[in-house]
């Protein structure tokens, strides 16, 4: 089946995310009036992929970034359903390649804890034309979310095992293979949000409830009272990377580069020290990188939450190769360096880096460490679990997170 839209009508353009063999990539637009000679781009928001803490392990590239900021364009450059098309066999085009120049955002597969996939790896699970967000060029700059995106040629191709149907009205619709999943939260992204419900969107912006899994031929029943506008701390799950939206607004609530870094040195000022070498420690700078823990990083027993130096004692190596006993309350449990979260779009409020989040030790404030502890990320074809969103490490443990201890110097 193919979906042909006429460029020529002047409806929005969209946002589309694609999939060469491992990689997937997006494509923002938005119809309406043009930007004036000189006039400063209006922002419309900004997605940021889950998992990667500020910036991919090989760098952001041109549109292959781990945070990308939708502005408004020069010119409009939408499209919408025109004529349809059903074909029997598929079409020989250049379907599915990242270089093609509609195509704003090139995303990667994420593994958990890992960030994203390098090398040669298993194919991707991402459609290779996976969305596309379309945003108003006037106030209030709605953006919404569509299934599946437009190729060179202003085409929508949906895969033959993929879900599609006629609508009441006439118009085709339909899913991609492993479906495009938005969760909108409630209360907003802000100190008092809760997760909302996951739904499925179509091509046409419909919105769904989650079919029996990811990849199923039936799809889910019709979600009438709910839309596919984006909010913010809305979450985007392509099945292989999840991306999370920020409004302009909601990013002014959002802590700074510039303030965690104060929140690091103020940390560091207090000199915590390790309560049995009596060493003092320190969180590195965000310049130098995730690379192996120097000897003043704090690590921490993610069980209890007591915050040490490294040291080599404590191994219970009959409960696992990462089992320590702590010295102070004798649980049993990981013991891991701690890492700061860097990517301030990712956090609530702009609290202290008070909780660190089990096994993986990256640190954020109180309410941004439960609020990711309780929301379950789509996995695999039908399972959820809750993520560390700065590495995308599955958490584990009662809460997901854990209050860090830190002792004072003795002076």
């Amino acid at each position: 089946m193919v979906l042909e839209g006429n460029p020529d009508v002047g409806s929005p353009r969209t946002s589309d995310l694609q999939h060469p063999g491992s990689k997937g990539s997006c494509i923002l637009s938005s119809p309406g009036e043009e930007a004036l000679p000189g006039e400063e781009p209006i922002k419309y928001g900004e997605l940021i992929v889950l998992g990667y803490n500020g910036c991919l392990a090989s760098g952001d590239k041109g549109r292959r970034r781990s945070r990308l900021a939708l502005s408004r364009r020069p010119h409009a450059n939408g499209v919408k359903p025109d004529v349809m098309h059903h074909i029997s066999t598929p079409l020989v085009s250049k379907i599915g390649r990242s270089t093609e120049s509609m195509i704003d955002f090139v995303v990667t597969d994420t593994s958990p804890g890992g960030g994203a996939t390098e090398g040669p790896s298993a194919q991707s699970t991402i459609s290779r034309y996976a969305c596309r967000i379309l945003c108003d060029r006037q106030s209030p700059y709605t953006a919404r979310i569509y299934a599946a995106g437009f190729d060179a040629s202003s085409n929508i191709f949906l895969g033959e095992r993929a879900a599609k149907w006629r609508t009441p009205d006439g118009l085709m619709d339909g899913l991609t293979t492993n479906g495009v999943l938005v969760m909108h939260p409630a209360g907003g992204f802000s100190e008092d949000s809760a997760p909302g419900v996951w739904r499925e969107i179509s091509v046409c912006g419909n919105v769904y409830t989650l079919r029996d899994s990811r990849s199923a031929q039936q799809r889910g029943k019709l979600v009438e009272n709910e839309s596919n506008i984006l909010q913010d701390g809305s979450l985007i799950d392509l099945c292989g990377a999840t991306l999370l939206w920020r409004t302009p607004a909601g990013l002014l609530r959002a802590p700074t580069l510039k303030q965690l870094e104060a929140q690091r040195q103020e940390a560091n000022a207090a000199r915590p020290q390790c309560p049995v070498g009596l060493s003092t420690l320190a969180f590195p700078s965000p310049a130098r990188g995730r690379t192996a823990p120097d000897k003043q990083q704090p690590w921490v027993y993610v069980r209890c939450g007591h915050v040490h130096g490294y040291h080599g004692w404590g191994c219970r190596r009959e409960r696992g190769p990462q089992e320590r006993e702590c010295p102070l309350c004798r649980l049993v449990g990981p013991y891991v360096p701690l890492w700061l979260g860097q990517e301030a779009g990712l956090c609530l409020d702009p609290g202290p880096p008070s909780h660190a989040f089990a096994p993986c030790g990256h640190v954020c404030s109180e309410k941004t460490a439960r609020y990711w502890a309780q929301t379950p990320l789509p996995h695999g074809t039908h399972a959820f679990h809750a993520a560390c969103p700065f590495c995308g490490a599955w958490l584990t443990g009662e809460h997901g997170c854990v209050r860090l201890i830190f002792q004072g110097p003795l002076d």
